[in-house]
């Protein structure tokens, strides 16, 4: 029996979009009857989830859990969440409720480890996914090297993520910024990138980039697509 998705979104309101446009290009379907059923809740109310992690901000999970309410009463079959450092509080929202989570995290470290073999990871992501280390230890779990940004490098990727894509900003407004990174990264070894932000798979599509990468977004389409019992395109 088919089954179907919950995405608990809002974390921002594009990158849900993007997950919903990625599964929907993803599953190989022939017809409109032939796609998942996907119930959304784009709950842009959640505080900020960096903020929770390294300031000591308004908790994002009591929202989260709300969100996650909504889901069980449209009849998801399985919960996803497209937002990074969201999941740093997976821990806390898996005994809220008996449907499965299926991790971006696990699913974009594993599609690393099987795409770039032995290649250097650099990651790229918001200041409290690194500080989480969520994939830094999913990374480590799986054998694959890995590098992180420095400070400076940390602040032009939140630059990128809040005043720039979630901000709605033009991309010219930080094609500088994003350069910075993938090329001080890239200078010390990086030979691939990990887009552990939601936002920064958006990034990369708005400057028109040619890098070689993982799109934890993607990556999470395709194992929801497969849990639910369809087929993802050209596997």
């Amino acid at each position: 029996m088919k089954k179907t998705i919950g995405i608990l979104g809002g974390m921002g309101p594009m990158a849900t979009a993007d997950l919903f446009q990625k599964i929907t290009a993803l599953t190989d379907a022939a017809g409109d009857n032939e796609h998942i059923r996907v119930y959304i809740d784009s709950n842009t109310s959640i505080p900020d989830r960096t903020a929770a992690i390294l300031a000591g901000g308004e908790d994002p999970v009591p929202a989260m859990a709300d969100a996650l309410r909504h889901l069980e009463l449209c009849g998801a079959d399985c919960v996803i969440m497209p937002c990074n450092t969201a999941h740093c509080f997976l821990p806390r929202l898996k005994p809220l409720t008996e449907l499965p989570f299926l991790s971006m995290i696990e699913a974009a470290a594993s599609a690393c480890r099987a795409r770039f073999p032995g290649k250097s990871v650099g990651i790229l992501a918001t200041k409290g996914t690194l500080a989480a280390g969520l994939y830094q230890e999913a990374l480590a779990a799986r054998g694959a090297p890995f590098l992180v940004p420095d400070e400076a490098e940390r602040d032009a990727l939140m630059e990128v993520i809040y005043q720039g894509v979630k901000a709605g900003a033009p991309p010219e407004s930080y094609r500088e910024a994003f350069l910075s990174v993938t090329e001080g990264m890239a200078a010390r070894g990086a030979e691939c990138f990990l887009l552990a932000c939601t936002e920064l798979p958006l990034a990369v599509r708005e400057l028109g980039l040619d890098l070689p990468r993982v799109d934890p977004t993607e990556e999470l389409a395709k194992a929801a697509i497969r849990f639910c019992g369809y087929r993802v395109k050209g596997e």
